[in-house]
């Protein structure tokens, strides 16, 4: 598989997660918002976040409050490497990542395409104290 069809921006449709029986949950939220952009390079960044999240009370980037900083960091996810095509998965090589453990690792995806649609699930993998699978929808953005 090529990496052409990957290239661009792709934006958020929707992000959810299901356990091994079924249940299905939404991380940050049913109306969360994201983009995840594939460079020509061989770069790539996700950006994914909980819709309407709260400003801190001071307009100082570093005096946000402890738990100002928690629920910021529990509505937002975001990482950036480079990126691989093998058969039906794509793998982030991840350099920088909001989550500290997946700095310097390997995360694959499972991808499928449908017309102006990207659909990114991952292995299970442990979520909220249990095993769950990611399944996120991207739509393409148009150039404008």
């Amino acid at each position: 598989m090529s990496t052409t069809q990957f290239w661009g921006t792709w934006q958020l449709q929707s992000f959810e997660v299901r356990t091994s029986g079924g249940q299905v949950s939404y991380p940050f939220g049913r109306d969360a918002t994201g983009y995840l952009i594939y460079g020509q390079d061989g770069y790539m960044t996700v950006a994914v976040m909980k819709a309407n999240r709260a400003n801190f009370d001071s307009p100082d980037l570093l005096a946000g409050s402890p738990d100002e900083k928690r629920i910021a960091f529990d509505t937002f996810g975001s990482y950036c490497g480079t990126y691989e095509v093998q058969k039906d998965k794509i793998i982030h090589h991840i350099k920088v990542s909001l989550f500290p453990n997946w700095s310097g690792t390997d995360q694959e995806r499972f991808f499928k395409f449908s017309a102006d649609q990207l659909v990114l699930s991952s292995p299970p993998m442990p979520a909220g104290g249990k095993e769950q699978t990611g399944i996120v929808v991207w739509r393409r953005v148009k150039p404008s």
